[in-house]
């Protein structure tokens, strides 16, 4: 599976939108009309079709691809190593005039 179909696009996502939109454009129409339940088909439908595309959305939204995976691999090493043990030493600040 290539990068793009992993990934979510601003094009897809605006087209998504519009399809909840239209969802929730036909439940006002039809509850306006009082026929919500006689078209109880096409509403089943039309849900099952954003559903899936939600679903997608929200699998996809998330999904790194390996470049992202291996930035945040480096940054994760990078913050790891930051807890570096420093031994303690002698040393006093007064030690630099005796060399002197």
């Amino acid at each position: 599976m290539s990068d793009d179909e992993q990934t979510y696009g601003d094009e897809r996502a605006r087209a998504l939108e519009l399809q909840l939109a239209d969802l929730a454009r036909r439940l006002t129409a039809l509850q306006g009309e009082g026929a919500l339940l006689r078209h109880a088909g096409e509403l089943l439908r039309l849900l099952g079709d954003v559903r899936s595309e939600l679903f997608h959305y929200m699998v996809r939204c998330t999904y790194d691809t390996p470049e992202i995976a291996e930035h945040r691999r480096i940054v994760a090493d990078a913050r790891g190593s930051e807890a570096t043990d420093w031994a303690p030493t002698d040393w006093t600040p007064d030690d630099e005039d005796d060399a002197t």
